[in-house]
């Protein structure tokens, strides 16, 4: 397996895309103007106390005041840590003008300003550093009882180790499952790092200030997209590939070796056809290399895919051709969910296979295509429909929905009415409009395919309907119309 990371950097957006074997597999997109504040940790001052609501408004330093409620409050002991007791009243807690350390759990929205807690995690790719707390937990997604006692045995033992027995509570993420001793330890190395350059930050802050953001794309790709396959991380930005050196150097010296400007004169991205791979995505046909292809349709419940043999008419007989078809859409639309980060629940229709054994290896090579997915997910067997049913775990927002916004002139349906079906909607409205008004003649503005249409297949109709109404019909072309929209002019 060869893995490349690329990273495109400009003033506006960052792109990562990760490549093996020369195919596209995964696409993160992070715009400057659309960055969220969920994690970000702030010295903060409470501005006013809101007993009646046993909520507080704290002062961040952001434009809007930000809101906390009681339940959101630890109460902590000499140390720091929660002393695992609870308070209902607001004033036990807080008054105007106190200092406090607060994260963001939820983004401002609309005139709301966000929503804080003092329960402060950071988080790496392994880890979760809880450091109010002193419990180690472990990813409810990682069922294997086995794997769970491993997991949990090597952190206690590397706590001991590196001396960070009294450094906070751990929660070993999903992606920590088979995860090597030394890539958790490296892990533990980097939060251990980056609280106490948090600690020492919120000690020195002396008004509203941001003390921890969550990393920018380029350097979360190091911190989570780093692991053992790949083989290089290239950078299209030089003052990017400075500050991932700087990074490196620093919390993953491990990944330094990796990193290579790239300085090329032809973008990064059209070098290795990720544009062309990126407009594909958004489309809803994907073709397959035997002629085949799949139709994928994302909804707000699940996401549908259908398997269609297309041009594809094999060389032996027809189960034959079915099961190939089937066999390259499982390794096909495994790349696609990743690729497109589609979530929730998932339906395939394969195309219906007689024989049980081709059932079965259509499946286990769609499992085995879907063990590569960084992101959780289950697949069940072959319905009584002939359906397979599978869950992917959101990680982030999907690729359609972070490029793409519904279609104005179809409201996000997909289809428009036709040309034929607006026809006969203007006929209506003509019909209403002439009870009720009292003039000679009436002007139809609508687009050149109605009015076309108009003037000539419905031509027959349109002298039957004036005559019925008893007044003139003229027509108009409006350049700017969709052919859905239409107005009735009154002369």
């Amino acid at each position: 397996m060869s893995e490349e990371i690329l990273v495109n950097v400009t003033p506006m957006e960052t792109r990562v895309a990760v490549v093996d074997n020369g195919a596209i597999q995964d696409i993160h997109i992070e715009r400057s103007a659309s960055r969220g504040v969920v994690g970000n940790i702030y010295s903060g001052k409470v501005v006013r106390v809101l007993p009646g609501m046993q909520a507080a408004f704290v002062d961040i330093g952001t434009e809007r005041t930000s809101f906390i409620h009681v339940s959101d409050i630890l109460r902590v002991d000499g140390s720091g840590r929660d002393d695992g007791s609870r308070s209902d009243n607001i004033r036990d807690h807080l008054h105007e003008g106190k200092k406090v350390v607060v994260q963001v759990t939820k983004d401002p929205l609309g005139s709301k300003g966000a929503r804080l807690t003092t329960e402060l995690s950071v988080s790496s790719r392994y880890l979760v550093l809880m450091p109010q707390n002193g419990h180690i937990g472990i990813s409810q997604l990682i069922e294997d009882p086995a794997e769970r006692e491993r997991l949990q045995g090597l952190l206690e033992q590397m706590l001991v180790d590196e001396q960070m027995e009294q450094a906070g509570g751990f929660i070993l993420r999903t992606a920590a499952e088979d995860a090597g001793a030394e890539e958790i330890r490296a892990d533990l190395r980097y939060l251990k790092r980056l609280w106490a350059a948090v600690s020492r930050r919120a000690k020195a802050a002396d008004k509203p200030q941001l003390l921890y953001g969550d990393l920018p794309l380029q350097l979360r790709t190091v911190r989570d997209l780093a692991r053992a396959s790949v083989e290089r991380i290239r950078v299209d930005s030089r003052e990017s590939f400075a500050a991932l050196q700087d990074f490196c150097r620093e919390y993953v010296p491990e990944v330094s070796g990796l990193l290579e400007h790239y300085q090329g004169d032809r973008p990064l991205f059209d070098l290795h056809a990720i544009e062309d791979e990126i407009q594909k995505a958004l489309g809803r046909k994907v073709e397959l290399k035997s002629g085949g292809y799949l139709v994928i349709d994302q909804t707000e419940a699940m996401t549908t895919i259908d398997v269609n043999t297309g041009s594809f008419v094999g060389r032996r007989n027809l189960e034959e051709t079915i099961f190939k078809t089937n066999l390259e859409a499982a390794t096909t639309l495994a790349r696609q969910l990743r690729l497109r980060n589609l979530g929730g629940i998932i339906i395939i229709d394969f195309i219906d296979m007689r024989d049980e054994e081709h059932r079965r290896q259509v499946h286990r090579t769609l499992e085995k295509a879907m063990q590569r997915d960084p992101a959780r997910n289950k697949i069940t067997g072959v319905s009584e429909l002939g359906l397979v049913q599978m869950t992917r775990k959101r990680t982030r927002e999907s690729l359609e929905h972070i490029l793409c916004e519904d279609c104005s002139v179809c409201q996000g349906r997909g289809v428009l009415k036709t040309a034929e079906t607006v026809c006969y909607e203007i006929f209506r409205e003509i019909t209403r409009d002439a009870r009720a008004y009292e003039n000679d003649t009436l002007m139809v503005l609508a687009a050149q395919t109605v009015v076309d249409r108009l003037l000539d297949e419905e031509s027959a109709n349109v002298a039957d309907l004036e005559e019925f109404v008893g007044k003139t019909i003229s027509f108009r072309v409006e350049p700017t119309y969709s052919q859905e929209h239409f107005d009735i002019v009154l002369l």
